[in-house]
């Protein structure tokens, strides 16, 4: 899906999400290309907070994205 479509889903993904899972999970736009992904995913655990969901952008090369969800790492809470 494109950068736009993926920021509807994750707008839904979120408003049906209930508290558990919101404070469980990490829900993040990335790259639909695996590899692009997997290093997106690398940098944003270092600081969560510094991303925000136009951050996927700089990862990916060819403007296909997805929505995902990934538990946090509830010892740093």
């Amino acid at each position: 899906m494109n950068f736009k479509e993926a920021k509807q889903h994750k707008k839904e993904s979120l408003e049906n999400a209930d508290d558990t899972v919101l404070n469980l999970f990490h829900v993040v736009i990335t790259p639909a290309n695996t590899d692009e992904s997997a290093k997106f995913i690398e940098d944003f655990l270092k600081s969560p907070e510094s991303f925000n969901d136009e951050s996927c952008q700089e990862y990916c090369s060819d403007g296909e994205y997805e929505v995902v969800s990934f538990k946090k790492d509830t010892e740093s809470n």
